[in-house]
């Protein structure tokens, strides 16, 4: 893989940072889109998407805190300041308060916002996750199948030694901890799935029901995405069983998602507001 692009000056320019930004550019653009067509100017994509960057980084370090809580109390500084640790869900909520708060010193109806921040969201995350998989982080679990792919130089490279260490995951004891073992690209299938999302939710924008309705269709697909994914996934988090901690604040997301499609979709809009 590709983690390092250039260094200038002592300063690394990731590949992971290159795509997050390209994420942001493309929901920013996706929102100048949009917005106008809801009445609003195209400034008003790039001041929400303000919004949620600071709020989302925020949210994904207090989050990965929380995961790695042995690691702030030795070391807070440098968990809280490191490069690591932009976990997907943290960065939502924290986003999610972030553009709530913005849109409130604006004076914007959150409804409106919400929608067009759906197809914002998805097709950020999918490009974002291209990131993920060129500097080898966010991986799946050991596989033999011809998807699988070996990420030597990844966060971390693909040892079995890191497999078992980091994830916890069992592998037949005549496998050396050297060798590189290939793993699912779940990055890949992620970016893949919030793609369709993405195009779902575009032909979907002018639906007739109440503001909000798409942003909780997106809340339904977003969670039943990272529900599925989770399965392939190489973590060491699984507290719940089997089941990670984002697999259960996924069914949560998709439960909320469901209801609020429901409730929204028992009264339908204006003729101006569907225009």
């Amino acid at each position: 893989m590709y983690p390092i692009l250039f260094e200038f000056r002592g300063i690394e320019i990731t590949t992971f940072g290159l795509m997050l930004g390209l994420g942001f550019l493309a929901a920013g653009w996706v929102g100048s889109l949009d917005f106008p067509r809801k009445g609003y100017g195209k400034d008003t994509s790039w001041t929400v998407l303000m919004g949620a960057l600071i709020g989302g980084i925020i949210g994904a370090k207090l989050y990965y805190s929380f995961l790695n809580w042995p690691l702030l109390v030795h070391d807070p500084l440098g968990t809280l300041f490191s490069r690591a640790g932009l976990v997907w869900y943290g960065g939502f909520i924290g986003g999610a308060i972030g553009v709530t708060v913005v849109v409130r010193r604006v004076k914007l109806p959150i409804g409106d916002v919400a929608d067009v921040a759906a197809l914002m969201l998805s097709l950020g995350y999918a490009i974002g996750r291209i990131g993920c998989f060129l500097v080898g982080d966010d991986y799946g679990r050991p596989t033999d199948s011809w998807v699988g792919i070996a990420f030597p130089n990844g966060s971390p490279p693909t040892t079995a030694g890191n497999l078992r260490d980091s994830f916890d995951v069992s592998l037949p004891d005549s496998v050396p901890d050297w060798e590189v073992l290939r793993v699912y690209p779940t990055q890949l299938f992620e970016t893949a799935i919030m793609l369709v999302v993405f195009a779902l939710l575009w032909r979907l924008r002018r639906h007739p029901h109440r503001a909000g309705w798409l942003f909780m269709l997106y809340l339904v697909l977003a969670g039943l995405e990272r529900a599925f994914i989770e399965i392939f996934r190489v973590k060491d988090d699984r507290f719940f069983g089997p089941f990670t901690l984002a697999q259960l604040i996924s069914v949560l997301i998709v439960a909320a998602g469901a209801f609020g499609m429901w409730a929204l979709s028992r009264r339908r809009r204006g003729p101006a507001a569907a225009s």
